[in-house]
């Protein structure tokens, strides 16, 4: 995917960003990926067009969705019908291998190096491209899991056998009425294990992986990191985004070892979703599978969502990194 040249220009005197982005790689003594959602558009996980087509043709002509995104807001009168949607769109989305070798050629290019990836991304595709599962800190959650949507408990449930059931068996737009999950604790509808609100349930094993990334930073703080991000900004709204590469120039005076690139893996910003988001389809579906928070939280949920997903006092001990780190800067534009 990138490829290291003699100059750190092109031809025609414009910087050339991979090589660039090569040096950089070459020179640094650990690399933290902050993925967003466009790395995945550029895998192929598109959630409109010919692939949304596809696998929801009966929901389009039924309810006129125009993309996955916003059909997944809708509130469907039954939790047997709101199941044949959301199995499918976990399926695809999650137990389907994206097209395109994207993540591949991303850890080809950093596999050799010390890393450590944390990503809004809930498609498992890193750890299906074979990024190290120890390396890796989803913040947001996991299309392969379900979660008490109270929730009673901080305990998450693999989906893969009830998602593939669901899909299988389906009809008419409706699973099985035996099929509809409910927690196994308090008996109450299911959810996906995805960030939304203060509902979300952060499980042992995210507490593990986030406790690896703060050990990350504060043993590579003596060295070169370079902070790359990729993909970000591009379908959920913003106060999904990863806060590590912004917070972290905006704190330290030297600037940022960063690099994001803008152009070529990162597609354009889903305008539409976050429209969606921000200003309609709050009404919680049958189950309450997806809630969404009322505008008088909003503003208190936005404020405590940049510290939650780097939870622990995570952020204090990146800012306390950067101003270790002897830093490049990585302007890719």
């Amino acid at each position: 995917m990138f490829t290291a040249r003699k100059t750190l220009g092109s031809a025609d005197g414009r910087p050339d960003n991979a090589a660039r982005l090569r040096d950089a790689l070459d020179r640094a003594d650990a690399v933290v990926i902050g993925a967003g959602a466009g790395l995945s558009t550029s895998a192929g996980f598109i959630y409109t067009g010919e692939r949304f087509q596809k696998h929801f043709a009966d929901f389009i002509r039924e309810y006129g969705f125009e993309d996955m995104y916003s059909g997944g807001f809708y509130p469907f009168s039954t939790p047997e019908e709101y199941w044949a949607y959301w199995s499918r769109y976990i399926f695809i989305n999650r137990y389907m291998d994206p097209p395109r070798r994207v993540y591949e050629d991303l850890l080809a290019l950093v596999g050799e190096k010390d890393y450590f990836v944390i990503t809004t991304n809930v498609d498992h595709c890193f750890q299906k491209a074979g990024f190290d599962k120890k390396r890796l800190f989803y913040t947001q959650g996991d299309y392969g899991l379900f979660q008490c949507s109270e929730p009673c408990c901080q305990e998450t449930f693999d989906n893969e056998g009830t998602v593939r059931e669901m899909v299988a068996r389906q009809k008419d737009r409706r699973v099985p009425s035996e099929l509809i999950p409910v927690c196994p604790h308090c008996g109450r509808p299911m959810t996906m294990n995805l960030r939304a609100d203060d509902r979300f349930v952060e499980d042992a094993g995210w507490h593990e992986a986030a406790g690896r990334y703060e050990n990350f930073l504060r043993t590579r703080a003596a060295g070169r990191v370079l902070f790359f991000g990729i993909g970000r900004g591009v379908q959920h709204p913003g106060d999904h985004q990863i806060p590590v590469l912004a917070d972290d120039r905006a704190r330290s005076p030297g600037g940022l070892c960063g690099a994001e690139p803008k152009q070529g893996l990162c597609a354009k910003r889903d305008r539409r979703a976050e429209h969606l988001y921000q200003r309609g389809h709050r009404r919680r579906a049958v189950g309450a599978p997806l809630p969404v928070p009322s505008e008088d939280r909003l503003t208190g949920v936005r404020r405590r969502r940049r510290i939650k997903c780097l939870k622990n006092g995570l952020m204090n001990d990146i800012a306390a990194c950067a101003r270790k780190v002897a830093y490049d800067t990585v302007v890719c534009a």
